[in-house]
């Protein structure tokens, strides 16, 4: 029996997945690591960080099946976009990698706009803002001088971890994409975007397609990690695409609704979507794409919430499900590091609107969920704005779609149904493709049949997105009234 094994790096912790040549999820690991805020505004991990979470789960899944590390066909890693470990020339990290909910770079983002914009929209399809790993890297230029004359290695959060285990240099097209550096009319490399940073192409890696095998464990991962030397490793892509491929949404017109870290509504479409509230990435399938929305702290603020006020997700969810929809007026808008669709504007705040003291901790508990569905509305609105062609479903993936009260809240407020799968973890996605990779699966498409499995449905209460709508009209006018305070300097809470 032969198994493949995929590796992902979301925002607060990394996952394996071990999967067997029939599909069959052998044994499964999670490893968190912390993600630092030195200042107000700023978000930031250490690479290292990663590596050791990704060995750990190595170590764990392969004592959890029992099997023999030779038998793992090939590896694969995913993680989150715009992650930039910079490095010099012997590979050692220089600073922590600034993630990309950090919104330090607003000073730089406006530098692009005024003197860049066309030059970065014709080439990137995206409109510069602070999740783009180029203001990130101009932020580092403008602020670290020192830093940055040391950099010699440019490469992202996915390729660190692998070059540890195969000492390669590349990355994928997918993740180039997500750099504000890499030209879509090319497919390569922008000479044009990377002279904005002074760098030479040469500093960054060799592009290659996901499934690309491109290197082998050495000898000295397969000391750290337990895995056989040579074990084959393909270059592997972001974690988004592997979600949404592990969903099975491998069809125009499929959709994916993911409630992590971030949230996200994908579709998958023929052709990418060019807006200032759309995030355009290819699929790992030739000729489609995953046009998306998003929210920048979805589960993170249910995380944030829990951290700060106690309890674990079940005794909060428990709360919370006593009370009913709207949260007695009490509302939430979810925007702890400013907010991407619909107003892309890292100024805007997270707040609580309406409170009473006749408001308790499940309240407060229930309008963070409503809020962040509440802006799951908004992305959903946006799309349909766009004339996206898209299924009445959608898969819902992520760690917030495991629990059932947030997911039936999601539901009735966007009056959509949602199907669950078994598994859509981004890890089981990587997995997959590593089979695509060394030929266990034949295509993508046979990868999905054979190890996708819906388990159950969640179809939204009328009764209950009605009243979601006169909610949504509040949580608006709200926002609109807020986002004068966050924009003004001489005014601004936070």
């Amino acid at each position: 029996m032969k198994y493949l094994l995929g590796i992902d790096f979301g925002g607060g912790s990394s996952k394996s997945t071990l999967l067997s040549e029939e599909g069959k999820i052998v044994a499964e690991s999670t490893t968190e690591y912390p993600t630092l805020y030195p200042k107000h505004g700023w978000t930031e991990q250490n690479p290292d960080d990663w590596f050791s979470a990704a060995c750990q789960n190595i170590k764990n899944v392969l004592a959890k099946s029992g099997i023999d590390s030779g038998d793992i066909a090939a590896v694969s890693l995913d993680a989150a976009t715009h992650t930039a470990v910079i490095m010099d020339e012997d590979f050692n990290v220089l600073r922590p990698s600034i993630y990309w909910t950090d919104t330090r770079s607003t000073d730089e983002v406006k530098y692009l706009k005024d003197n860049y914009l066309d030059i970065i929209k014709s080439q990137v399809l995206h409109t510069p803002d602070t999740i783009w790993t180029l203001p990130e890297l101009l932020w580092v230029k403008n602020n670290e001088p020192e830093t940055w004359s040391k950099v010699r290695k440019i490469v992202f959060a996915k390729d660190y971890v692998r070059h540890k285990l195969t000492g390669d240099y590349v990355t994928d097209f997918i993740e180039a994409e997500g750099s504000m550096l890499f030209d879509f009319n090319t497919m390569d490399w922008s000479k044009d975007l990377c002279g904005i940073l002074d760098i030479d192409i040469s500093m960054l890696p060799t592009l290659v397609k996901p499934t690309d095998i491109v290197g082998s464990i050495t000898a000295e991962a397969s000391e750290i990690t337990g895995l056989a030397k040579d074990t084959p490793v393909l270059c592997g892509t972001t974690d988004t695409v592997m979600e949404v491929f592990a969903s099975g949404a491998v069809k125009k017109g499929q959709m994916t609704l993911k409630l992590a870290t971030a949230g996200r509504i994908c579709v998958v479409t023929d052709k990418p979507y060019p807006d200032t509230n759309i995030i355009n990435y290819s699929h790992v399938i030739d000729g489609l794409y995953y046009p998306g929305t998003a929210t920048k702290s979805c589960a993170a603020s249910y995380r944030w919430y829990r951290d700060t006020f106690g309890e674990d997700y079940k005794a909060l969810d428990d709360g919370a499900s006593k009370i009913s929809v709207g949260a007695d007026g009490l509302v939430f808008h979810p925007y702890l590091n400013g907010e991407l669709t619909p107003y892309a504007n890292p100024k805007l705040c997270a707040d609580f609107i309406g409170v009473r003291a006749s408001h308790t901790k499940a309240h407060f508990t229930r309008a963070v969920l409503e809020g962040v569905a509440m802006s799951m509305l908004d992305c959903r609105i946006a799309l349909e704005e766009l004339g996206i062609p898209h299924d009445s479903e959608a898969v819902i993936i992520g760690g917030g779609g495991k629990s059932p009260l947030w997911r039936q809240i999601v539901s009735d407020a966007l009056g959509m149904t949602f199907i669950e799968k078994k598994y859509s973890d981004s890890s089981l996605g990587s997995a997959m493709l590593a089979g695509v990779a060394v030929g266990i699966f034949q295509t993508p498409e046979k990868a999905v049949e054979q190890c996708n499995e819906t388990v159950s449905k969640t179809v939204p209460d009328i009764e209950n997105t009605k009243k979601y709508e006169t909610l949504f009209k509040k949580y608006k006018a709200a926002q609109k009234a807020m986002e004068i305070i966050y924009n003004d300097e001489a005014y601004s809470l936070c």
